[in-house]
């Protein structure tokens, strides 16, 4: 008999049913820290916001959306939701968790605003990083849904695609924030963000790609990835951000609004 009761009845509540690689009790431990770490962030986030003056909410607004939506998604991976039962190479199914990719959609282009607002570059530059961020994320969902070896056509694909984000916020978007005068800051933001992109393609790869990693492991990979990226990310803006000069970087919306 144990000393304490588990507290986590999430597997018992959910149970993975008919899958063999799962979910762990300890793996869902693990989700649901990162998924308060996200809670924490999003306050951390939006109510300084409200102390704020308007004309610099920008970022609060951009980053507070994502930090949401990570929020919801860890807390489905830790319930135990939000997932399917796919078979793979070695005929052996696995559990793949699609709040996983849903959260990607919210969270990379929420970081691609933010980055493209910051370095002044055009708004069809924008738009068009963060389709490509889309297409990344979808040819990955595409490639762990897929059953046979023509899933790494998809993810060869979505790889492709993050390099071209890569190029474009590393270069393109890096020259554009040296004319603001902010291209220390921006370098600093967005070198951090791609330094960890990097890694996505190794931890897909290994998990839902390659069914290398356990389902448990995959998530450790992936949310210290997570945390690292969106979070930490939005602490390094709001920080940043106290010397940045909005109206120079045309982001005071108030002065636009007023002329």
């Amino acid at each position: 008999m144990a000393l304490l009761p588990r507290g986590n009845d999430a597997l018992n509540i959910n149970p993975p049913v008919g899958v063999d690689i799962a979910l762990s009790d300890h793996g869902s431990d693990w989700l649901w820290a990162v998924t308060a770490f996200y809670i924490i962030s999003f306050f951390g986030s939006l109510i300084p916001s409200f102390a704020s003056h308007e004309s610099k909410r920008v970022f609060h607004y951009t980053l507070s959306m994502g930090l949401l939506v990570g929020a919801v998604s860890y807390f489905a991976h830790a319930s135990d939701l939000g997932w399917s039962a796919i078979e793979q190479t070695d005929h052996i199914s696995r559990q793949i968790f699609y709040g996983r990719y849903i959260n990607w959609i919210i969270s990379f282009p929420a970081l691609i605003l933010s980055l493209g607002l910051l370095s002044g570059i055009s708004w069809t530059t924008i738009i068009a990083n963060i389709s490509i961020a889309w297409f990344w994320v979808l040819s990955y969902l595409a490639a762990a849904y897929t059953t046979t070896s023509y899933k790494w056509g998809f993810f060869a694909f979505g790889t492709f695609a993050y390099i071209i984000l890569a190029m474009s916020t590393l270069n393109e978007s890096r020259g554009s924030a040296e004319v603001l005068g902010i291209g220390r800051d921006y370098m600093i933001l967005s070198g951090w963000v791609n330094l960890l992109w990097l890694l996505y393609p190794i931890a897909f790869g290994l998990s839902d790609g390659g069914n290398i990693i356990s389902v448990t492991s995959s998530f450790i990979f992936f949310g210290v990835l997570d945390v690292l990226l969106l979070p930490v990310v939005s602490i390094g803006f709001f920080v940043l951000s106290r010397k940045w000069d909005f109206v120079k970087l045309q982001l005071d919306f108030m002065v636009a609004k007023s002329s």
